[in-house]
């Protein structure tokens, strides 16, 4: 397959775009598995539930805001760049990147007034008030990240992603390391986490604002923000990837927050071990993303659409060959992972929910292409309304299904979120390529 891929200009251009981010983000996966085993090692179920609750609660609040600015980059950024109009491209970056601020300095505002409730609802006490303000900082210093993760794409710089990514592994292990040899274990452990955001929002930034540099000129931020016409546009689409974004992250993205409503912080624990051990699929799935979303976008500007099926039928025919791989290893081995992961052996209950968890999210990689197509081909409602009702039905059932069956049931539920929601989403892509290379 790899063979006959590189005789595919398009396809080796994308196997080659995502080969440094994969690489870096493999060993910064490796090295991010190394520090949540130490975490569990550390902390037990309880604590390390704790932990995510804190960073699933900020993850939350910021998601509910944000406006997706890496899609609008990619999508109305990477069109003005492929026709030259880089003054164009230049205001749309500026008013993207001045909302992101905006919209992330709001989030950390709403954190702090709610994270006494937070600590309550989720934790079931207060005495965890000030871990929820601590790590909002994090969402102050990724006041650009979105906006300059866009930026690298467009620009064919996406590999440096990968390489912040490793650095800021490399430090949150270390400082988790340490807090073997320390009090206050549980706090050592959130600002690791808190460092990593730190040094990956801020480089981010200032690795995009050197490619914008070089790309547009030293003074491409000086561009009136009215140099662009259609603002009508990118705000339906702004405001349709604030929505979908928001859909996503209450029924999809959130499932700690969830597990720790219904269940306890300890369920949180075991399903944080068993999400965290099936999220290696990501490993090869998210370089692909970053680098076939560019590559969708301008084969859809050049009206290729011969060319764009032929696309996703092989990058859909590479991730399945990943998955079908890592099913193997995760029915014969998930038992013996869960407990090496974790250290400890009971944890080694969280298996079928581990099963349950891969059946989806290994759909949702295979067909990874789904939303980002639709965005592309200027359908951003679409998504919503799919993500919108497969979520209600979700949560409808997590209300009478979870606190019987407990995390099996909460697994099986986001299994079936992504089966319904990709599946529908992909299948409308499909249909709407055909209908216009018919016309």
């Amino acid at each position: 397959m790899l063979s006959k891929f590189k005789n595919d200009p398009l396809m080796s251009r994308v196997l080659r775009s995502s080969a440094h981010l994969f690489t870096s983000n493999t060993i910064s996966l490796g090295l991010n598995v190394l520090m949540t085993a130490l975490v569990f090692r550390l902390l037990g179920a309880a604590g390390s539930g704790l932990i995510a609750l804190v960073m699933g609660y900020a993850s939350t609040i910021n998601s509910l805001l944000s406006f997706r600015m890496s899609e609008l980059v990619v999508r109305y950024g990477g069109e003005h760049l492929e026709k030259g109009e880089k003054e164009k491209a230049s205001a749309l970056i500026k008013a993207a990147a001045l909302t992101e601020a905006a919209v992330s300095a709001l989030a950390f505002l709403v954190v702090l007034i709610s994270s006494a409730w937070a600590s309550r609802i989720f934790t079931g006490e207060t005495n965890s008030t000030l871990l929820f303000i601590v790590f909002a900082i994090g969402l102050l210093a990724n006041f650009n990240t979105e906006t300059s993760t866009g930026i690298l794409q467009v620009t064919g710089k996406i590999r440096y992603q990968g390489t912040i990514n490793l650095i800021q592994s490399v430090l949150s292990l270390g400082i988790v390391a340490a807090a073997f040899f320390l009090p206050n274990q549980t706090w050592v452990v959130l600002l690791a986490y808190l460092t990593g955001k730190i040094i990956l929002g801020l480089g981010l930034f200032f690795t995009a604002q050197n490619q914008l540099a070089q790309k547009l000129g030293v003074g491409w931020h000086r561009v009136p923000l009215m140099s662009f016409s259609e603002s009508r546009a990118l705000i339906r689409f702004a405001v349709s990837s604030n929505i979908s974004a928001t859909i996503i992250k209450v029924f999809r993205e959130s499932e700690p927050l969830w597990v720790g409503y219904f269940l306890s912080t300890e369920a949180v624990g075991y399903y944080k071990a068993a999400y965290s051990l099936v999220s290696f699929l990501s490993v090869p799935a998210d370089p692909l993303i970053a680098a076939t979303y560019p590559e969708i976008n301008r084969l859809i500007v050049q009206k290729a659409w011969a060319s764009l099926r032929s696309f996703l039928r092989k990058v859909t025919a590479l991730a399945f060959a990943v998955n079908a791989v890592a099913a193997l290893g995760f029915i014969f081995l998930g038992q013996f992972a869960l407990i090496i992961f974790t250290g400890h052996r009971e944890f080694i209950t969280a298996y079928p929910t581990l099963l349950a968890l891969f059946v989806g999210l290994a759909f949702n990689y295979t067909l990874f292409w789904n939303r980002p197509l639709l965005l592309s081909l200027g359908l951003p409602d679409f998504p919503i309304w799919v993500t919108l009702v497969v979520g209600l039905i979700k949560v409808a059932l997590a209300f009478w299904l979870v606190p019987q069956y407990g995390i099996l049931a909460a697994g099986a539920l986001l299994s079936f979120y992504y089966i319904a929601s990709v599946g529908v989403m992909a299948l409308r892509g499909v249909r709407e390529i055909k209908m216009k290379d018919e016309r």
